[in-house]
């Protein structure tokens, strides 16, 4: 698939463009495709280790060790948006309020180190099967066997919070690998939880490099390869199903005749990945997920356009890979992922940093939620579907405009809670200076 000239010059000159997936199909062809089985296994193990976790993060105690995020309505955040009279109701689905990790990286890292040090607990004999008491592992004899082992990820930030927290708590000799993006405040708040930082001068590519090659030759290390790993992926998908249950909470109801639309900000694609799998597993064809991410670092999009066998970079392009969203800041996407969205994802936009730090403020003066700019790229990208001119056409072609005031749209804010109050002031007041036309 080759991109049209307009929308190859837009990429390339770092304009905003919307894209919708001429690939996406109602009915999915299955050849060993990831599916409903994985994603239930994987929410049985973080339910089992939920008591762990308990323990091992007070924060945890008042959701019993489940980790997920509220659905906030946000109505006033809505009108902020200009948001059309048919548009149907607006929710953010508010992962920069998780809980240890503080980002929707939790639950793909949380699952991943669990998973390895279940397995590792079998093998060494500290647990004697699946359905054992996993607060075993909490204790003397499970933190000494696991100091001998190592959790290393390359990451720009919120992944590496998320292993890093984990991996430490259970006793790990936990590494980060850390790109020239990655924020100072996320380094240190990893070095006070007793995480090496390993930082590199090169982007968010190199560094994963950088932490996969170092891990190869060490027998007892695991390596958290955010661009490869099914049980990173398997981990996001979990969420679908908590979405799920709150939208019934909700009385909303998802169907052919009362679609949801999902927008998630995305860097290498698996997170979002994830989440659009489960999704469709959950909720079929009546789930439409979008992607958003910055116009200098689009490489999803660049990915869904590339031939069979090509792997492009944003660089490739002429593009930066500079953005305020640093934890969008990748260069080239998840194979995996991109594999996986084919015929399951339903568009992608491209938003410029203005536009983040505009949302941004509009969320904290809607709701008085404070995000992180990659956070707000998904409410460009709402905003944009049901009120630009392509996103309507788009909606009419789907046969979707009709029904769109019965509609459910659900903007994912990925990250947020730890950003220092100094650093989201000076977001906040760029942010401001440019609503006022600054």
């Amino acid at each position: 698939m080759h991109p049209s000239d307009s929308l190859s010059t837009a990429l390339r000159q770092a304009l905003p463009v919307d894209w919708f997936n001429p690939q996406w199909t109602h009915t999915l062809a299955r050849t060993g495709d990831l599916g409903m089985a994985q994603i239930a296994q994987a929410a049985a193990r973080l339910h089992r280790f939920a008591p762990l976790l308990q323990q091992c993060f007070p924060e945890l105690q008042a959701s019993a060790g489940v980790v997920d995020s509220p659905l906030l309505p946000v109505p006033a955040l809505a009108q902020r948006l200009d948001w059309p009279a048919d548009g149907g109701p607006l929710w953010l689905k508010a992962d920069h309020l998780l809980p240890v990790a503080g980002s929707i990286k939790a639950r793909g890292g949380m699952h991943e180190v669990l998973e390895f040090a279940e397995n590792l607990a079998l093998e060494l004999g500290l647990l004697t099967s699946v359905d054992a008491d996993h607060g075993l592992l909490c204790g003397a004899p499970a933190r000494a066997a696991f100091s001998r082992y190592r959790v290393a990820v390359g990451s720009t930030g919120n992944l590496g919070l998320s292993i890093g927290v984990v991996a430490a708590a259970l006793g790990f000799s936990a590494q980060v690998h850390m790109s020239a993006e990655a924020k100072a405040w996320k380094k240190q708040r990893l070095q006070n939880r007793g995480v090496q930082v390993i930082e590199h001068q090169g982007d968010y590519e190199q560094a994963v490099a950088a932490g996969r090659a170092a891990a190869a030759s060490d027998p007892r290390c695991h390596f958290v390869d955010d661009e490869r790993s099914v049980s990173l992926l398997l981990g996001y998908a979990v969420a679908a199903l908590h979405l799920q249950k709150q939208l019934a909470q909700q009385g909303r109801a998802v169907d052919a005749e009362n679609p949801l639309f999902v927008y998630v900000p995305c860097g290498v694609g698996g997170a979002p990945a994830g989440i659009a799998l489960g999704l469709r597993e959950v909720f079929g064809a009546a789930a439409h997920c979008f992607f958003a991410e910055p116009v200098q670092s689009p490489c999803f999009l660049l990915q869904m356009l590339a031939a069979p066998g090509q792997h492009p970079s944003v660089y490739d392009w002429g593009l930066s890979n500079q953005t305020e969203a640093d934890g969008l800041a990748v260069p080239r996407a998840s194979l995996l992922a991109a594999a996986l969205m084919r015929q399951r994802l339903s568009g992608v936009f491209t938003v410029q940093d203005a536009d983040l730090l505009r949302h941004l403020v509009q969320v904290l003066e809607a709701t008085g939620e404070r995000i992180e700019p990659s956070a707000a790229a998904g409410l460009e990208a709402a905003r944009r579907l049901v009120s630009g001119a392509p996103g309507r056409a788009w909606l009419q072609q789907q046969g979707l405009l009709a029904g769109l005031p019965r509609a459910t749209h659900v903007v994912w804010t990925t990250g947020g809670l730890f950003v220092p109050p100094e650093e989201f002031a000076a977001f906040a007041q760029r942010g401001r200076a440019l609503l006022q036309g600054g």
